[in-house]
C-alpha cells in the first residue's frame, strides 16, 4: 500500500502474518530531538497483530538535531502556538490514517514518550472517541492550552502511565499529578513507577506490551496470540 499524503512525515509497519481485514494499530509519538525512527524498535516487542504508524514532529529541534512538537518555556509549559500547530497536524494525520489504512477503529492506540506523551494525552483527552488506549511514557498532562479535555467521557479509553522515579528531565511529580487527574475521571488507569531515569526500560516496555495484549485479548478471545 502506498503511503498517504498527509500533514506529517511518518513510517508505517504492517503486521507480518495477519490476514485480518482491519488491524489494531498503534500510533507512535517520539520525544524532543528524535524522529519517526526512534520508537520503531519497540514494535518487535509488541503484539504481532499490531500495525504501527510512527510519526515525525513538524518542527526542527534547534539544539542537537531531530524534531520537536513545540518549544518548552519550562517543564510543564508549552509554546502555545507551536503546540496548537502540532496538535492540528496530528488530528489531520489520525483522520487521514483512518481513511487510508485498514485500521480497526475500535482498537487504535497511542504510544508516546516524553513530549510525544504530552501530544498523546492531548489527542486522547480532547477526542477520546478515537482511541482505545494510551501508553504514556515519561510525560505530563499539559495545562493552559486551547483544548477542552473531556474528563467525563473517558469510559472507553484506557491509560497506561509509566514514569521513572529518577527522571531528571520530567520529574515523577508530573506523573503523580496525572494520576490524580485520572483518578477523578471515569477512565481505566494503570499507573507504574520504575527505578529509571528519562527512558523506557525493559521492565516498563514489558509491562505496557502485556497491557496491550490484554486489550487485544478482548478483541480476539480465541486467538492463540492472546
Amino acid at each position: 500500500m502506498k503511503e498517504m499524503s498527509t500533514s506529517l512525515a511518518y513510517h508505517a509497519l504492517f503486521p507480518k502474518h495477519s490476514t485480518a481485514q482491519k488491524h489494531p494499530t498503534v500510533i507512535m509519538l517520539h520525544g524532543r530531538g528524535a524522529d519517526e525512527e526512534d520508537l520503531l524498535g519497540l514494535v518487535q516487542y509488541l503484539d504481532e497483530r499490531l500495525m504501527a504508524l510512527s510519526v515525525r514532529a513538524p518542527f526542527l529541534f534547534q539544539w542537537g538535531g531531530g524534531y520537536a512538537w513545540y518549544d518548552i518555556e519550562e517543564v510543564g509549559k508549552v509554546d502555545k502556538e507551536m503546540f496548537k500547530s502540532s496538535y492540528d497536524k496530528l488530528v489531520t494525520f489520525v483522520q487521514d490514517s483512518l481513511q487510508h489504512y485498514p485500521i480497526d477503529p475500535k482498537y487504535l492506540f497511542l504510544l508516546g514518550f516524553s513530549m510525544g506523551t504530552v501530544m498523546a494525552y492531548s489527542l486522547a483527552l480532547s477526542k477520546p472517541d478515537l482511541f482505545r488506549g494510551v501508553v504514556a511514557n515519561s510525560g505530563y498532562v499539559p495545562e493552559a492550552t486551547h483544548l477542552q479535555f473531556q474528563w467525563d467521557k473517558l469510559s472507553n479509553t484506557d491509560f497506561f502511565i509509566a514514569h521513572g522515579d529518577l527522571d531528571p528531565v520530567i520529574p515523577v511529580s508530573f506523573a503523580r499529578k496525572a494520576k490524580e487527574l485520572f483518578a477523578a475521571s471515569n477512565a481505566q488507569l494503570t499507573y507504574k513507577e520504575y527505578p529509571m531515569a528519562h527512558q523506557i526500560s525493559e521492565e516498563s516496555m514489558t509491562d505496557f506490551a502485556r497491557w496491550i495484549v490484554l486489550h487485544l485479548k478482548k478483541r480476539d478471545p480465541g486467538s492463540h496470540l492472546a
